[in-house]
């Protein structure tokens, strides 16, 4: 069959293109900023279109010649995020009713028992799920409560809360109970339910074999990471809103991400029916026990084979500003910091300084002050430095990297090129651009360029305020950088003579 699938930059959507091919599917990848799906690794084996849910010309042409779509889109954090949410689905379903589309598959929140007070997100999944049924297209909206995989939002909420606090002061909805359910079950039915009969048209309640509370989760968590038992103190003053600031301060889980995701476990999540084995039998050995799914999901993020994470959909509100020398920006005032140093280390080596930065790495200058500023970002809801990097030595486009998201990775040609796009609480945008290049005498040359677009007076006012730090931070990230760079060319004895010869006559 072909296939649409939408949300590919996603957490589950960049997991469900491979196993559709699998499947032996032809698969249509759909993506606002098709360079986020560049590095990953069936690029090749699919049709990558560019293309926003809420454009009924686009939808339209994604839709031609497709006998399923996928819908894997959710608005988390943007303002107005129901009515984006009804806008996105009634132009998918209008545009795969007029195709002739066969079915729709959409990933939704399980209902919670005794929906009559759901959160706003709550009520804008089930809502999506309704347009759906509602569309003349066959439909299956498949209802999961947490998903637990490596990189998942929930899981690392769940990770990152039961590793760092053993002793915790929690809110009451940590005794509510909710039927989690691995990732790769959900990917066994959403690959399966492609094939269901025309006539099924409905909703399936998807989740693992066990019940838990969110406190049996994190102790059951840390006896599988081998920690110490964790103590919990339930608190009756804890509002999910008061939870979302608590969770957003100790885990890399942002405030708009987390306060959906905490809303969900105040109601108890358990599936009414399992309906769907009737139509997609569960998988060879059964379905996944919570245990083996958190054990699964270590498993790979100790060995660094995170496939996907759910930052690597992008937060930001406004994701496709352009960069201010795009030849079409209009924008107002664009300051900018410049620096540029000549190394005697080679372009391949300083390039994979370059691309090593961030994560555990770090930033190569100040580590107090981008501490300092992560902590204040974490502080005013935003993702901090928290995020880290997927993998230590890679860097891929569209992926985040610490407060910043790949926007641009060029690394071949005589000129390479890094630009990262802030994503922290910030009045205004702000990217950060690395360049690397061959030098004329030999060596290298790296060139290093911030960008800062101010919001108003706050905007104005900000860049001004930190100014002043600008020789200390981005200074510093210069010199260490090739600093860096030479530090690699100095383990080969012969380079390191040649490395300080020159530094001798560049002092003369």
């Amino acid at each position: 069959m072909r296939i649409l699938v939408t949300g590919t930059t996603g957490y589950i959507g960049g997991r469900l293109v491979p196993r559709l091919l699998e499947a032996g599917h032809d698969v249509r990848a759909l993506a606002r900023e098709p360079g986020k799906l560049r590095d990953v690794p069936w690029h090749g084996e699919v049709e990558v279109i560019r293309g926003d849910v809420t454009d009924p010309d686009a939808m339209a042409k994604a839709c031609a010649d497709v006998d399923v779509v996928y819908y894997l889109v959710h608005s988390l954090s943007s303002h107005g995020f129901a009515g984006t949410d009804r806008t996105a689905a009634l132009v998918t379903a209008q545009a795969a009713r007029e195709a002739g589309v066969g079915r729709i598959v959409y990933l939704g929140g399980l209902r919670p028992q005794g929906d009559d007070d759901l959160s706003e997100h709550l009520a804008s999944r089930r809502e999506v799920g309704e347009i759906f049924l509602r569309s003349g297209v066959p439909t299956a909206v498949l209802q999961a409560a947490v998903i637990l995989g490596a990189g998942s939002a929930s899981f690392e909420m769940l990770r990152y809360l039961t590793e760092r606090l053993p002793v915790m002061v929690t809110p009451q909805w940590v005794g509510t109970k909710v039927q989690p359910i691995a990732v790769r079950d959900v990917l066994h039915y959403l690959v399966g339910v492609a094939d269901l009969p025309p006539e099924v048209n409905r909703t399936f309640d998807i989740g693992g074999p066990d019940f838990l509370t969110y406190r049996q989760m994190m102790q059951r968590y840390a006896a599988v990471a081998e920690l110490s038992p964790r103590r919990v103190i339930p608190v009756p003053l804890l509002t999910p809103r008061l939870s979302s600031h608590w969770v957003n301060l100790v885990t890399p889980v942002p405030r708009s991400l987390a306060t959906p995701l905490i809303e969900s476990l105040v109601h108890e999540m358990i599936c009414d029916e399992h309906d769907i084995a009737r139509y997609v039998p569960d998988p060879t050995g059964g379905l996944t026990g919570y245990a083996d799914a958190v054990a699964l999901a270590l498993a790979r993020i100790n060995a660094d084979e995170v496939e996907t994470r759910w930052s690597d959909a992008s937060i930001s509100d406004v994701p496709s500003d352009p960069l201010p020398s795009d030849p079409d920006w209009s924008g107002g005032s664009v300051y900018v910091d410049q620096r540029r140093a000549e190394t005697t280390a080679g372009p391949d080596e300083l390039w994979r300084v370059v691309t090593g930065i961030g994560g555990a790495n770090g930033w190569y200058s100040f580590p107090l002050a981008w501490a300092v500023r992560g902590w204040a970002d974490r502080a005013a809801g935003g993702v901090g430095l928290r995020r880290g990097r997927r993998n230590p030595a890679t860097l891929h486009v569209g992926e985040a990297l610490d407060w910043w998201r790949v926007e641009a990775l060029d690394d071949e040609g005589p000129e390479r090129m890094l630009r990262l796009r802030a994503e922290m609480k910030v009045p205004g945008l702000a990217w950060l651009e690395l360049g690397v290049s061959a030098g004329a005498g030999g060596g290298s040359v790296y060139r290093q360029k911030a960008i800062f677009v101010p919001h108003g007076l706050a905007g104005q006012a900000y860049w001004w305020a930190v100014a002043p730090f600008h020789g200390i931070v981005f200074g510093g990230m210069t010199r260490n950088i090739v600093g860096a760079a030479e530090g690699r060319v100095t383990r080969n004895p012969r380079k390191s003579r040649k490395s300080r010869k020159s530094r001798k006559s560049r002092r003369r």
